[in-house]
């Protein structure tokens, strides 16, 4: 079949959009790859614009590329989009390297253009020339670099959430080569696809000639592979899924995680793996979830926006903004805590000329036996303490009662725990083995302001 035919062939079956209600942004560098998929499309009848990126970063041959491609967009009679970036200066501001700084600004500016170009003229999908020989490289590189089974599945045909669309994706290299020879069709090269310095380049230009010479059926055996990983991607996914639906319990922002159950998992290394990764957790920290398993209360650890809190037999991943959370850690240094009731506020005292105060929304601990981080979270069935006065413990929903609070007052309540102790039912009442004795040398003075 002729490249033409495998094109509308493939397009059909991955992305069978309407060609009266589609209008393409193509991504065009002025390679031979974007080249040759904007003749397919232009000659296939597709409406698109194009766009094109100068990252200033090879001199004379990036403006030679710009003004190449603007020249292809008057043989087509099609609108373009040009835009030049200082694309080392936003690689040093964000620290990353220049092929991510390159990724990162051409594509939110693809996307701002898209969003902007409404209308009629709207452009509903941006196109990338990304082909199989490219493939074959992304699977190879998350491979070395131990990626889970979604880096083997390659690139995405088609990226829903971004609205991008891949439609050469099945096309070689000498595919396209063949193309571009026999319609005459010309092209720029790019310099630094010559150079080894990034490892897409070592892969092209190196190992994957070296793995050819044993075995020559190389970049078919992983297209394959490819294939194959997206389906058992498929029945990986649906598997966590069931686990995830036996093990979460969710609660507002946060998610509650039975340890027994967890430590049944034969596979517990993937399981935690896949509940922990979308917040923002690395590889490095699953065995420091495993710890978690049999730490004492209120252990944690954190990532960016999240923490994974052990609280007797359960996990609790719970967002790092308090304000959101209804678990939340503090730690010795905290001086204010926010949360949704208000702010909590702590202060340490010497015994020393301090005086007690009588207000229900002050908590005056005795400092010795407290052990940080402290846990504040919403109060729940089965919670005891010791109110003050009393040498004996007492189920807080009992307490309520004798308190005479409505069922929308007792939603309200937290309570504040130190090693799996309730050490103050917030705004109600301490309990009896943190209270101020002769001997306290140091006050835990904790305040709730509204």
């Amino acid at each position: 079949m002729t490249l033409p035919g495998k094109f509308l062939q493939f397009w059909k079956q991955n992305f069978n959009f309407s060609l009266a209600n589609c209008k393409l942004l193509l991504a065009v560098s002025g390679g031979i790859d974007s080249v040759v998929m904007t003749d397919l499309f232009y000659n296939e009848g597709f409406d698109f614009a194009i766009a094109h990126c100068n990252f200033k970063l090879r001199n004379e041959e990036s403006e030679r590329d710009e003004a190449f491609v603007i020249e292809l967009s008057r043989k087509y009679n099609k609108k373009i989009f040009t835009q030049s970036f200082a694309t080392e200066e936003y690689a040093a501001e964000k620290k990353i390297s220049i092929q991510e700084a390159a990724r990162e600004l051409r594509y939110n500016w693809f996307s701002e253009i898209r969003h902007q170009w409404s209308g009629t003229n709207s452009l509903t999908y941006i196109s990338t020339a990304h082909n199989a020989d490219d493939n074959i490289e992304t699977s190879l590189m998350f491979f070395l670099r131990g990626s889970g089974i979604h880096g083997l599945t390659g690139i995405k045909e088609f990226d829903k959430e971004r609205k991008i669309i891949r439609p050469i994706l099945f096309a070689t290299r000498e595919e396209i080569l063949m193309y571009a020879k026999e319609n005459n069709i010309g092209w720029v090269e790019d310099s630094s696809n010559l150079t080894n310095k990034y490892t897409r380049n070592f892969l092209r230009n190196k190992l994957i000639p070296l793995i050819k010479d044993f075995f020559p059926d190389v970049k078919n055996n992983i297209t394959n592979n490819i294939n194959r990983f997206k389906e058992i991607e498929q029945l990986y996914n649906y598997s966590i899924e069931q686990y995830k639906k036996k093990l979460f319990e969710y609660k507002g922002k946060e998610i509650h995680i039975p340890v027994l159950k967890l430590q049944k998992i034969k596979q517990l290394n993937t399981i935690i793996w896949e509940i922990i990764k979308e917040y923002n957790f690395h590889t490095q920290q699953i065995e420091e979830i495993k710890k978690l398993l049999i730490a004492d209360n209120s252990s944690y650890i954190q990532s960016s926006t999240h923490r994974v809190i052990k609280n007797r037999n359960w996990l609790i991943i719970v967002p790092n903004k308090t304000e959101e959370a209804s678990h939340i850690l503090i730690e010795k240094e905290n001086t204010q805590i926010k949360f949704k009731q208000g702010i909590l506020q702590f202060e340490q005292h010497q015994t020393t000329n301090y005086k007690l105060q009588t207000a229900n929304n002050i908590a005056q601990l005795d400092a010795r036996h407290i052990e940080f981080p402290l846990l504040l979270r919403k109060c729940k069935q089965g919670d005891y303490f010791y109110p003050l006065g009393m040498q004996k413990k007492k189920k807080i929903n009992r307490f309520f009662i004798d308190q005479k609070l409505s069922s929308t007052e007792k939603e309200k309540v937290w309570v504040l725990e130190s090693n799996g102790k309730i050490l103050w039912v917030v705004g109600y009442r301490i309990d009896d083995r943190f209270k101020i004795i002769s001997t306290t040398k140091e006050v835990l003075k904790i305040a709730l302001v509204s």
